[in-house]
């Protein structure tokens, strides 16, 4: 066996003229997080349901657990999955319809209890459903989807419409279930919160791939910045045209400059600013984040999520 959980290559589904996924390829390791990123319309849950084997690819091909999509029920025994949202009866408790999807898939009931546990909802499991807040009902959709005792879970916007109480939650509960050898493939549109716990990324935009790897090699791959902030601010000028000279894209924002530099460049810019009688009260070097990486790559601008 390899060791992915899940590779496509130039998989492609085509509605009309249209590709809403077009010749996409990537890998997710087994035991891993890996986010799955784009924007709502980039195909991300176009391609989760080829990889469930709801709908046939146009073309290329796919394998989950080193068994080709073509034949999913090869496969869908050992895969947790939670697309859409999860949906269950108001009138009953978590429990009870935790043990109606059990019954219905034939699997065990015996762990229904130890995986309320797991999910935060042990003390809760004998509450009615249409009690539970919209964290817990996520919380239970992801109960609902280790039912089969799955070898990887894939989960489709697992955050949507949460609180960041919840949302921290979510990502406390994936964080945990990968630390315990399930890989975990999540679809999000929140980069923010794919950042702390994605080891792995893949992101969509349009229909294609526009990055698969390793989220640290992503982050490492752009522009390194440091900020700037001088004693007195009629210096930024100055400080300015110090670091342009010597070769270093640089904008002043309010009372700081943004330096498109190594962070080693700091000390040499504050010998050259202290030439000048100038004094730097903080050089602070800036790691990109993934929201400002993704509009880098894509030439778009940032609202806070895609």
């Amino acid at each position: 066996m390899s060791n992915e959980a899940i590779s496509v290559k130039d998989l492609s589904k085509k509605y009309g003229d249209r590709y809403a996924l077009s010749h996409a390829n990537f890998q997710v390791p087994l035991g891993t997080i890996c986010g799955f990123v784009g924007p709502n319309g980039a195909g991300k849950t176009t391609t989760i349901r080829m990889l469930l084997g709801l709908i046939t690819p146009t073309g290329g091909s796919g394998k989950v657990l080193d068994i080709s999509i073509s034949q999913p029920e090869k496969y869908l025994s050992f895969i947790g999955a939670m697309i859409e949202g999860p949906a269950f009866y108001p009138a009953l408790t978590g429990s009870q319809n935790l043990r109606v999807l059990a019954k219905t898939g034939g699997f065990s009931i015996n762990k229904i209890q130890s995986l309320l546990e797991l999910v935060g909802l042990g003390d809760r499991a004998g509450s009615k459903y249409k009690t539970y807040s919209l964290g817990m009902k996520q919380r239970l959709g992801i109960a609902a989807a280790l039912l089969p005792n799955p070898k990887v879970l894939i989960l489709d916007e697992p955050t949507n419409g949460l609180d960041p109480a919840g949302i921290q939650e979510i990502r406390e509960l994936l964080r945990k279930l990968a630390d315990d050898g399930i890989t975990v493939f999540v679809s999000s549109h929140l980069l923010s919160e794919l950042e702390m716990i994605s080891e792995y990324l893949v992101m969509l935009r349009e229909g294609e791939v526009i990055f698969s790897g390793k989220t640290k090699d992503l982050l490492a791959s752009t522009q390194p910045v440091i900020k700037v902030k001088t004693e007195h601010e009629s210096d930024l000028k100055i400080v300015l045209e110090i670091a342009q000279l010597a070769g270093h894209a640089s904008i002043i924002r309010g009372d700081e400059i943004f330096i498109t530099a190594d962070e080693k460049y700091g000390s040499e810019l504050n010998k050259s600013a202290f030439s000048r009688g100038i004094t730097l009260s903080a050089i602070t070097p800036l790691r990109p984040s993934l929201e400002e990486t993704f509009f880098e790559m894509t030439n778009q601008e940032s609202e806070g999520q895609l």
